[in-house]
């Protein structure tokens, strides 16, 4: 139990700070949201509690197959909200959008033998 809460905590401030800096320096903080610590302490996480180099090998390809269908979002949320359509609309959009792609990784990918 304590891990957990340890884990979150970490994975809580590291969130927490993104979203401070990106009050005041948007580009800066759009960084540190971009870069993929969410992955990094994922398999941080999951190496120390089962140290299973195929078993991560598999976690960090799938991984990579599953944020390149979550980049659109990040294209349709700012055409949206430039085209003044409100936040939560916007967010709603570029979720449902992340959301279809991930079915179609997940439906198209095992056909061509990628492992998710």
């Amino acid at each position: 139990m304590l891990a957990l809460i340890l884990k979150s905590a970490l994975s809580g401030i590291m969130i927490a700070l993104a979203s401070t800096l990106a009050r005041r320096y948007p580009g800066f903080g759009a960084l540190i949201a971009s870069l993929p610590l969410v992955s990094v302490l994922g398999m941080i996480w999951l190496w120390i509690d089962k140290p299973d180099p195929a078993n991560m090998a598999d976690h960090a390809g799938a991984t990579f197959w599953y944020v390149l269908p979550s980049l659109p979002m990040f294209l349709l949320i700012p055409a949206l909200l430039r085209h003044g359509v409100g936040f939560w609309p916007a967010l709603a959009a570029g979720c449902v959008l992340t959301i279809v792609l991930y079915l179609g990784v997940t439906w198209i990918g095992p056909r061509f033998g990628l492992v998710l």
